[in-house]
């Protein structure tokens, strides 16, 4: 067992390590996937203080086991309603976590391969969902454009659904960030800080051209700015434009609560873009290039949600990428390591 004068030290110790000089130094990882990792380790802290009147600063090593892994993911899916893939993406984290420990702590060994063979939840599969053409314009009509605010968020939920952008990639953007003239286009910069060009349509080249000027972003001085930003002049965050999209949601909702059907999110938007993408006749290799998917085989999900293109779809892609095509199968907290953890980007 590990020696517990120098546990508490070394779970800090520990914990520092696996971001400095595992995650940001080895890997290289994004800021991104930083706080994605950070968040796991910061609700893993608020566990035990809650459950196991462990407060951080008498967290041990020797605490982290088995089965207090096991437990903080039941917490996580009842107390903090995570699904089942937000509980296997944390899992992830921890399993990245134990076999980084594997190869510090050699002698506490059998702990740390315990945890990583904890199995990854299955998951009950649900029928995606995405806003019709109609619900979608819908969604948009709903924005009053007299306000300058109004027109932001009409630049901001159009560049959304067009570009079929993931909210982290809007939230990114800076008027550097758009190619203005001919033709006019804007780069994304995707998971694994993978680039991609999206070619703009006229509408929406207009769109931005007058929100920019508007907010004096076209100047070379303005360049690195947020292109989107909330009142205080500050980036955008993921709850901010949630909260934005959720106003225009509850007000197309009464309008014909027909079309604004289940939980619309900014993903939801990009998922509505691919289907509408699909629906007009795109294969699914192009669409997994505009959506800066690794894989064929996430983009297809599209097609098998969509009765009438499902089949042909399926079938032109793996035929265009020569393959077979697969059988479908049925933290009170400690100071310093918080304090740590929450100054990650």
């Amino acid at each position: 067992m590990i020696n517990n004068k120098k546990s508490h030290k070394d779970f800090a110790t520990c914990v520092e390590g696996f971001f400095k000089d595992y995650l940001i130094r080895q890997r290289g990882v994004s800021s991104n996937t930083i706080r994605a990792y950070r968040d796991v380790f910061v609700h893993y802290l608020d566990f035990m203080n809650q459950n196991k009147r462990i407060s951080a600063d008498r967290i041990e090593l020797r605490h982290f086991t088995k089965d207090s892994v096991a437990e903080f993911l039941d917490w996580l899916e009842q107390n903090r309603h995570n699904c089942t893939r937000t509980r296997n993406q944390r899992l992830a984290v921890l399993h990245s976590f134990c076999n980084y420990m594997l190869y510090i702590d050699v002698e506490n060994m059998a702990q740390w391969k315990s945890i990583t063979q904890i199995k990854m939840k299955r998951k009950v599969k649900v029928t995606m969902n995405y806003l019709s053409p109609e619900g979608l314009s819908l969604l948009l009509s709903q924005i009053n454009t007299d306000s300058k605010r109004g027109r932001r968020d009409l630049a901001l939920l159009s560049l959304l659904y067009y570009s079929g952008a993931r909210v982290q990639e809007l939230i990114h953007l800076t008027p550097s960030s758009i190619r203005r003239g001919k033709p006019y286009m804007i780069k994304l910069v995707g998971k694994g800080a993978k680039e991609r060009l999206v070619l703009l349509n006229d509408s929406l080249e207009e769109l931005l051209d007058n929100y920019l000027k508007e907010n004096r972003l076209d100047s070379p001085q303005m360049s690195d700015r947020a292109l989107f930003f909330n009142a205080w002049h500050g980036k955008m965050t993921t709850p901010g434009i949630t909260y934005i999209l959720n106003k225009y949601v509850d007000k197309a909702r009464i309008v014909n609560n027909d079309l604004i059907v289940g939980n619309i999110t900014p993903h939801i938007i990009r998922h509505s873009r691919a289907m509408h993408l699909l629906q007009a006749g795109w294969d699914l290799i192009h669409i997994r290039d505009f959506l800066g998917h690794a894989s064929i085989t996430t983009t297809e999900v599209y097609a098998r949600i969509d009765s009438k293109a499902k089949r042909e779809a399926i079938e032109k892609a793996y035929e265009q990428v020569g393959i077979k095509e697969p059988e479908a199968k049925s933290w009170e907290k400690d100071l310093k390591l918080k304090a740590f953890l929450k100054n990650l980007y």
